[in-house]
């Protein structure tokens, strides 16, 4: 999609406000590509009712659930120029644009869940948001993204050999190119949208993402094999048009990234829950899930990776400070 008609389609959408919002004297427009009560969805609903309510009805925020403003790549762009005023993203569409996120993004970075809300809450984290300020963009909250997974629509992936020659798809990443690349299989980076008929019509074998995702988008239905190898644990993270921010007064801002702030465990709890019906629902559906992996090969095979992407003397320092984040 190009940006025009990524443009034409969110001028078009903004015309849809609610009675609610169109009644505030602000609303803010967000993006999503999930669907309406996914987690990231709820959280910034979430988050909508609090500004609305602190501001006394001043400010509001429309969020456009389920890609209506585009998919992630388009919707960024569209972020950058103002056209859209906030949005959430996984950081993997960032990684070509904001090399801190390269970090997070990294295969195999984080030990657990918990590791991660550690590192992202504290100084890297931030860190990592102010990085946002030179791309037009402001880094507001980071949210769970959960861990990923290989599915595939073929066999059941045992250990790294099986990845062998198998075409997945990735998100618009250099950085997951070369990790699957590094797997011995092939990556094909295409948009969230296109997944379900490119596993269909055997364009692709398979791709790699979180339980609540593949339940969500029913690419369980076209892809019944999914292995745990957890090889990432991505944040999702949102952020605000800088050209949006700025056009609010000191206090406004200051109350927008208060309530960005108190949606994360929000979001949490409702992720957690998520995962566990979203998991539940797909074994009911019969997939074959692979939990007994070697994930040893996995992270070794990584090396490459991290020699490629962790160059300079900050990115070091960063990939030390989360590895001795306890």
């Amino acid at each position: 999609m190009t940006y025009m008609k990524s443009l034409g389609a969110a001028l078009l959408t903004s015309v849809a406000l609610s009675t609610a919002a169109s009644a505030c004297e602000v609303t803010l427009r967000s993006s999503d590509t999930h669907p309406d009560g996914y987690p990231t969805v709820a959280a910034v609903n979430a988050m909508g009712d609090m500004i609305k309510e602190r501001s006394g009805d001043r400010l509001c925020i429309e969020v456009f659930h389920s890609a209506q403003l585009g998919e992630e790549k388009d919707t960024i762009e569209q972020t950058q120029f103002g056209v859209i005023d906030m949005n959430r993203v996984s950081l993997g569409p960032f990684n070509n644009i904001i090399e801190e996120t390269q970090i997070p993004s990294l295969p195999y970075i984080f030990r657990s869940v918990e590791h991660m809300h550690k590192v992202m809450d504290g100084p890297v984290g931030q860190q990592i948001l102010d990085a946002f300020s030179d791309h037009d963009l402001v880094g507001l909250a980071f949210y769970d993204g959960g861990s990923r997974s290989f599915y595939n629509s073929e066999k059941p992936i045992n250990s790294m050999a099986d990845l062998a020659g198998m075409k997945f798809r990735v998100m618009q990443s250099d950085m997951f190119v070369d990790m699957v690349s590094a797997l011995g299989a092939n990556a094909t980076p295409m948009p969230y949208g296109e997944v379900y008929s490119s596993i269909q019509t055997g364009v692709i074998d398979g791709a790699e993402n979180n339980w609540p995702s593949y339940d969500s988008s029913g690419h369980f239905e076209v892809a019944k094999y999914y292995t745990l190898d957890q090889h990432l644990i991505v944040p999702e993270v949102l952020v605000m048009s800088k050209s949006s921010f700025d056009k609010l007064s000191a206090e406004d801002q200051a109350l927008v990234r208060q309530a960005a702030k108190d949606s994360v465990p929000i979001m949490r709890d409702l992720w957690q829950a998520r995962e566990k019906e979203s998991e539940a629902r797909v074994r009911e559906a019969g997939v074959e899930i692979v939990t007994d992996i070697d994930k040893t090969p996995f992270i070794e095979a990584m090396v490459p990776v991290y020699e490629k992407y962790v160059t300079s003397d900050t990115l070091k320092q960063m990939v030390a400070d989360i590895q001795a984040t306890k």
